[in-house]
């Protein structure tokens, strides 16, 4: 019976990688110039404790265990929708003007997502950032349900990205 037992686990845990190997991985990068320094910028960006700081789609954001701004914080958010999601910060650089960040649980069609976000100066008064991310889309079925493809994972992150992209330019300049 245990011999049973481990085969049939084996089986399970063969087909659970399959499906997530099968699904390809994906990738969007967005990146936004603004004419503000890149201080006045990370200013904006750099308390992963309030993305809606800069992200309108963001009601609010709770640290939920950890410490801001140290990896291995958590975050909850709260989407302007009533839709949440959870984050967990992987690495933080306040000189580098960076962190980045992970994807535990959420709303949004993905899985297996990391990102990161940058402030970079290119001028007294400019700055450019950056926002990637590598995911698999959420339904890892070798034919995913309706709505659940890699496009709609990939148009909805483009979406996220650019949503906020684009109102931290226009609260920064």
């Amino acid at each position: 019976m245990k011999k049973l037992l481990s085969t049939l686990t084996l089986a399970l845990l063969a087909v659970s990688f399959s499906a997530v190997a099968a699904a390809p991985k994906l990738m969007v990068s967005e990146k936004v110039e603004i004419n503000a320094s890149a201080d006045k910028v990370w200013e904006k960006v750099k308390n992963f404790g309030d993305l809606g700081a800069f992200h309108p789609a963001v009601k609010t954001t709770e640290i939920t265990s950890g410490t801001n701004n140290k990896a291995g914080a958590k975050r909850l958010l709260t989407l302007q929708d009533g839709g949440t999601i959870n984050e967990t910060l992987t690495r933080y650089s306040n000189k580098k003007m960076m962190y980045s960040y992970v994807i535990t649980d959420g709303v949004l069609p993905v899985s297996h997502y990391s990102a990161v976000i940058k402030v970079k100066p290119v001028g007294k008064d400019k700055s450019v950032v950056t926002w990637n991310a590598v995911f698999k889309r959420k339904d890892l079925a070798a034919t995913p349900a309706a709505g659940q493809d890699d496009k709609t994972a990939t148009d909805t992150i483009t979406g996220v990205f650019k949503g906020g992209l684009d109102n931290l330019k226009k609260i920064s300049e």
